[in-house]
């Protein structure tokens, strides 16, 4: 039942209630007809008539095999699903009294979630009265930022929310991408001479 949503998404035959249509497809000259005539030229292909774009002007219909179509919105659907991009972002808390050891093991951490591509979201919780240690708190989150800066970039400054100061790094972008960029404009170039 997953295609329930996509199913009744689109008027077909009988359900279309436009006087007249525009109808379109393969091996079909784009004119505009009474949907009674559509509907006749749709039966004699042994296709359907689907609408769809009902809030044109003169609402236009496919004449396609149904199914075929919803597959193929479908397979649309799925690749641009795969084309995006997803950024999680990774969260590294801190104390104000944070010891070197426990430092440097976060920091190896944020370190992989960078090139993993992830955002990194740095914190210094301050419990009870240790909230008069700011500075450290700063302190800590400015040193995390200058020893991350060859993997990502201070996307947020250290602000108080609260008992919690906070930075956020995103990750630098890679070479390789740019590199295509470059690539391609070097090969539009050589297309123009």
């Amino acid at each position: 039942m997953k295609n329930d949503g996509l199913k009744n998404q689109y008027k077909i035959n009988d359900q279309i209630i436009a006087r007249q249509v525009r109808i379109v497809g393969d091996n079909i000259e784009s004119r505009v007809v009474p949907i009674k005539e559509a509907l006749r030229i749709a039966d004699e292909m042994e296709l359907d008539l689907v609408e769809i774009s009902p809030n044109a002007q003169t609402p236009v219909c496919k004449i396609v095999d149904y199914s075929k179509f919803l597959y193929q919105i479908k397979m649309k659907q799925k690749e641009q699903k795969k084309k995006q991009v997803v950024i999680d972002v990774k969260e590294i808390r801190f104390g104000p009294q944070t010891d070197d050891h426990d430092y440097n093991f976060k920091l190896k951490h944020a370190i992989g979630f960078l090139q993993e591509g992830n955002k990194v979201k740095a914190y210094v919780f301050f419990k009870g009265r240790s909230i008069v240690f700011k500075e450290q708190g700063e302190d800590i989150l400015g040193r995390f930022s200058a020893d991350l800066e060859e993997y990502g970039k201070l996307e947020q400054k250290p602000i108080l929310e609260g008992k919690r100061m906070s930075i956020i790094l995103a990750p630098k972008k890679l070479g390789g991408k740019k590199e295509s960029a470059d690539q391609s404009k070097e090969d539009a170039q050589k297309d123009a001479e």
